[in-house]
């Protein structure tokens, strides 16, 4: 971490005598216009046309050059183009892509006990892959409907009532119909709606809330069925980063095993070294040392390959799962498993978990100590970290520090999320913080 503010103080002064705004140039613009042609709105208009990677920074179609302090929202685990990644992928791909589940191949069966132990996951645990993590929570929340079946007062042909899952406020789980059913932000789910029956919300990080909603499980016209499964985030990262705190997730796992109920632990976000951890349950102080029943991951995995799935902890839960009741055609193939497999490895032979808690806490202090009026505080856990903003200009923020080679992302209208690739260096981590440290504190609100 920087000894005073002087380890950056001189890159911030040379910075600002010969300053090159990294803006928007032809090339991209003529890109943009056609990707508003044919490419469904759905993410609004890009920010720039990216080209190519190397490490921690990335170039548009322009030439100008970014610092990633987002790294594709935590998935550019090992940075962009890391030889060993780039090697296991092209290698996988001369040798064979993909082969349907009527076959299984040596990388998907590695791949899968290999997450088993870093999870730290009883025998007889198994895995299920799929391409996301709206795909690995859509998993989840199935198998929880499957295990809420097997208990009391859940069979309505009996008369009893149908099991539900309990989700948190301002959770996210995914944008597919089964996950944005346990997706609270109701912007995006209203228009959907009605959508997968008996997911109920209650208030984040009260237990009071959620053991009210375990004590409506009854009989008669105003009970409900049992609580099959409770799902959260230990950091609620589209909500800005918010730990919920290691007292209340230590409270929720009682109140499950009380009433004989699932934690499944969205990792998506949080897993494969981001909080400096291989998973954020792992974290004392982020879940009081609490085991899972479900854990669903994504993002990082395979270091910018698309995969995802979870991980049954285990094997009377993971038998509920039987041929034909769940399924996709790419899952587990054996490029994406290469991906993640070389991830992995470079994760761990680079030491970067440790890595991450370590440039995360230089990081949460560089802010802190940059003395930007703007900034009102900082959160986190290893590199997964906000910044809380004193006005609501974070989409002005985050422009600004694109233009100025910086990215990071508007998580919320007053914070800035930043999830660098794990092996970002204590140099880079200055770097950013001074960028950070000159946003102006006057940027007019969202």
């Amino acid at each position: 971490m920087p000894t005073e503010n002087t380890a950056y103080a001189a890159a911030l002064a040379a910075a600002t005598a010969d300053e090159t705004l990294e803006t928007l140039g032809e090339t991209g613009a003529a890109w943009l216009g056609e990707y508003s042609q044919v490419h469904m709105n759905v993410f609004g208009t890009p920010l720039r046309v990216m080209d190519h990677g190397q490490g921690t920074r990335v170039w548009d179609v322009d030439g100008n050059e970014y610092l990633d302090f987002l790294a594709g929202i935590a998935v550019n685990s090992v940075g962009y183009a890391h030889p060993k990644w780039v090697k296991a992928v092209a290698d996988q791909a001369a040798k064979v892509a993909h082969v349907s589940n009527y076959f299984a191949t040596e990388p998907q069966i590695r791949l899968a006990a290999r997450l088993v132990e870093l999870a730290g996951a009883p025998e007889g645990s198994h895995v299920y892959f799929g391409n996301s993590g709206a795909e690995g929570n859509e998993a989840a929340i199935k198998l929880a409907k499957l295990y809420g079946r097997t208990l009391p007062g859940a069979t309505p042909s009996m008369g009893g009532k149908p099991a539900r899952i309990i989700a948190l406020s301002h959770g996210f789980h995914g944008r597919t119909l089964g996950a944005l059913s346990a997706t609270w932000k109701p912007a995006i789910r209203k228009a959907f709606e009605p959508l997968v029956p008996n997911i109920e919300f209650v208030e984040a990080s009260d237990t009071a809330a959620l053991r009210d909603a375990f004590a409506q499980t009854g009989p008669g016209r105003y009970g409900k069925g049992p609580v099959a499964a409770v799902i959260m985030e230990l950091i609620q990262g589209e909500a800005g980063v918010r730990p919920l705190g290691a007292d209340y997730v230590k409270a929720a796992r009682a109140l499950c095993d009380e009433h004989g109920a699932l934690l499944i632990i969205d990792e998506v976000q949080t897993g494969m070294g981001r909080t400096g951890s291989w998973f954020a349950f792992q974290r004392e102080d982020l879940s009081g040392g609490i085991t899972p029943d479900i854990v669903t991951f994504a993002k990082g995995v395979a270091g910018g390959f698309p995969m995802g799935g979870m991980i049954a902890f285990g094997a009377e839960l993971s038998a509920l799962f039987t041929p034909g009741s769940h399924g996709s055609t790419f899952a587990g193939n054996p490029l994406a498993a290469s991906a993640a497999l070389a991830t992995i490895d470079i994760i761990d032979n680079e030491d970067l978990v440790a890595n991450a808690e370590a440039r995360g806490t230089q990081l949460r202090d560089g802010i802190l100590a940059c003395g930007n009026p703007l900034f009102a505080s900082v959160r986190g856990r290893g590199l997964l970290d906000a910044v809380q903003l004193t006005h609501p200009c974070a989409h002005a923020a985050m422009a600004w520090a694109l233009e100025h080679g910086l990215i990071v992302n508007a998580v919320a209208p007053d914070a800035l999320r930043m999830a660098p690739p794990l092996n970002v260096t204590a140099e880079e981590v200055d770097e950013a913080v001074a960028v950070l440290a000159r946003i102006p504190d006057d940027l007019p609100n969202d």
